[in-house]
């Protein structure tokens, strides 16, 4: 591969990236127990923030000292944190927490008077689907990933709405995910082999056939994205030749081959439901000294011959 191909190359690979924060609508990053997303999001929105969008926190499962942590001063004072991690029901009556909950800072947010970009993390969404309604929960993030497509004159925003949200997929049905999925205008699905992250990116764009591409990276304690290469063939595991190979048919109570003579023997055989023509012509046609049987009955006293009433023998 040649410089310049290099370049295209990675050039290719950022654009895949930061198709992630190009387009407005919802993204969901799908983690798992072995590949969580966190972190994920945190570059995400770093990246945002260095991108001079308006990035608001809405943050559920961790605490604000959690998710902060790891970002730099400058970092920190572009985000805006709303805080449902300590107090989520408003039980302490501060009057901090907005009303309406989790849905009802979402929706002040969809009343935002300025026409940038903003960038709406969810932390997470699972956390939202276990505590709220699927069908309310999706018809607001609906609201609020697509509001930029309402025409402008209406008094609504035009600027780009990034909304990603976090989501530990094993902790729901087919139904939620399928829900979130149809809304999804990205998908990120987390997953890596041999200790090397790798993203799964699907990508809807309107009027556009689907991209589906896996990009694999690492995370720096700053949080910022490494792009890698996916791991080389040479470096798969493969079969140690010094281990014994175990015969699966060694220690059977059959035999799964036959040798020629049995075969031979096999082919030779005729089945019992294989009729040749003396065994058809003998079942057909009977020998002349064959004797024909007859049955004589005769009835006994105690038998039943009335048809209309079978059961008048038992006195009933």
């Amino acid at each position: 591969m040649t410089l310049s191909e290099g370049a295209r190359a990675g050039t290719r690979k950022l654009e895949m990236l930061d198709s992630l924060l190009a387009l407005g609508g919802l993204v969901l990053l799908r983690d798992s127990v072995e590949w969580e997303g966190r972190s994920l999001l945190k570059a995400l929105v770093k990246k945002s923030a260095l991108c001079g969008e308006q990035v608001h926190i809405l943050g559920c499962e961790v605490s604000e000292e959690e998710f902060r942590e790891g970002f730099d001063s400058d970092i920190n004072n572009r985000l805006v944190y709303h805080d449902f991690f300590r107090d989520p029901l408003n039980w302490s009556k501060t009057g901090e927490a907005l009303p309406g909950g989790p849905l009802g800072a979402l929706r002040a947010m969809c009343k935002r008077t300025d026409l940038g970009p903003v960038t709406i993390a969810l932390d997470s969404l699972s956390w939202l689907l276990l505590h709220l309604p699927c069908a309310t929960l999706c018809q607001t993030l609906h609201a609020v990933s697509y509001q930029d497509s309402c025409p402008p004159g209406d008094g609504s925003p035009v600027g780009k709405v990034h909304v990603l949200g976090l989501l530990h997929e094993e902790l729901h049905g087919p139904g939620p995910m399928g829900a979130l999925s149809s809304l999804a205008q990205t998908e990120v699905t987390l997953g890596g082999t041999m200790g090397q992250a790798s993203a799964r990116i699907l990508c809807r764009r309107p009027q556009q056939h689907p991209t589906d591409q896996t990009q694999w990276f690492s995370i720096l304690p700053d949080f910022s994205l490494h792009l890698q290469e996916g791991p080389s063939k040479e470096f798969q595991p493969q079969s140690d030749p010094h281990i014994p190979l175990v015969d699966p048919m060694a220690h059977l109570t059959f035999n799964l081959h036959l040798s020629k003579k049995e075969r031979e023997a096999r082919d030779s055989l005729t089945l019992p439901f294989q009729f040749s023509s003396e065994k058809q012509e003998a079942l057909l046609r009977p020998r002349p000294s064959q004797a024909t049987s007859h049955i004589f009955y005769e009835p006994d006293a105690y038998d039943d011959l009335d048809q209309e009433d079978p059961d008048d023998d038992l006195d009933i």
